[in-house]
């Protein structure tokens, strides 16, 4: 257990490498993105319901963003960047999972592993709508670093690549909020 305890650890010192790469001054890390997902995820309404018209276990979305970046306090973050396939990606968190499904315990570990089985395969409508989630908070801290260091357009790339992928309407409501809050603070500070 103690081992488990300190490999996650070790996601509250691996900065998110995208924020790395753009020069941000104080980038947030894993543990950070995984915390504020899970809180996104707690705000969920108890009777919301899935593009699919099935209402979502808004728990289970909270142990999906609990766990879905898990296996990066073994393999690191890594982005397109660092020029890793997809498939050698999922290899390598697979193993990590496995890894760290051992050390969690019998119980534990496996319902880790199955968590993050089923976001990394959109199993079921909580994974779709935590991936939703994930995008989101990606672009929100987007937003925020961009007003603290009042650079407006700074991180559009990171707006770019999830436009259009949002398909929850709960999140896609969320990320019209965010893009009139970008338009105003841009309108603002010129």
């Amino acid at each position: 257990m103690l081992k488990f305890l300190s490999l996650v650890g070790q996601l509250k010192r691996t900065k998110r490498t995208g924020w790395v790469d753009h020069g941000v001054k104080a980038p947030e890390s894993v543990s950070d993105h995984m915390y504020r997902m899970a809180v996104i995820c707690f705000l969920l309404p108890s009777k919301s319901t899935a593009a699919t018209g099935d209402t979502l276990n808004k728990d289970h979305c909270i142990k999906i963003a609990l766990v879905h970046d898990i296996a990066e306090c073994i393999v690191g973050d890594l982005a397109p960047s660092d020029g890793v396939s997809k498939e050698e990606k999922h290899k390598r968190e697979k193993a990590a999972m496995e890894e760290l499904a051992i050390l969690a315990g019998e119980e534990a570990g496996k319902e880790i592993y199955e968590l993050w089985e089923e976001y990394e395969f959109q199993k079921s409508p909580e994974a779709k709508f935590v991936k939703d989630v994930d995008r989101f908070e990606m672009i929100l801290q987007a937003h925020e670093y961009e007003t603290e260091e009042h650079k407006t357009e700074w991180l559009q790339d990171f707006f770019d690549s999830t436009k259009g992928k949002f398909g929850h309407p709960v999140v896609k409501d969320w990320v019209a909020s965010l893009n009139k809050a970008r338009v105003d603070n841009k309108q603002q500070t010129s």
